[in-house]
């Protein structure tokens, strides 16, 4: 056995698209219109993943982009999506400086976690060893819940 994806309803593509891509970093892998089904898959993964895989397929996110609109509630219900990064200090002030909220800062220099636009949580956990415990996050309380 061997993890596929994760789904994730989205309501704005675009908006989706520029979080994970532009502003998380993920690459997009694939993309299938169904105009029967009217809906649109955008398959995702981490740059990392795609240089590891090789021709072995990537872990990957999927995105569900249902055309006939519809009020998805509940992100946090199904838990989170995480992804191992290299810094993350530098991830979180990055996300930061393009105006993603941090809801549970980096404090221990291990976890933090973010919300895409659809309420959908994300853990960040640092790859290796956890770093040092560093201000600002030190300092920082949580916003909102993650």
């Amino acid at each position: 056995m061997r993890y596929l994806h994760t789904m994730v309803r989205v309501k704005d593509l675009e908006q989706s698209l520029n979080f994970y891509c532009s502003v998380f970093g993920l690459k997009e892998t694939r993309r299938i219109e169904n105009e029967n089904g009217r809906f649109t898959l955008i398959y995702l993964a981490a740059p990392e993943d795609i240089k590891a895989a090789h021709s072995v397929h990537s872990p990957e996110l999927e995105l569900t982009y249902n055309w006939d609109k519809e009020d998805y509630t509940g992100g946090r219900n199904f838990g989170h999506l995480a992804y191992e990064v290299d810094n993350i200090y530098e991830t979180c002030k990055n996300l930061a400086a393009k105006g993603i909220v941090i809801n549970r800062p980096p404090r221990d220099g291990h976890m933090a976690f973010i919300k895409s636009p659809d309420g959908i949580s994300i853990e960040l956990l640092q790859k290796g060893e956890k770093l040092s415990p560093e201000e600002p996050w030190v300092s920082m309380e949580n916003t909102g819940t993650w």
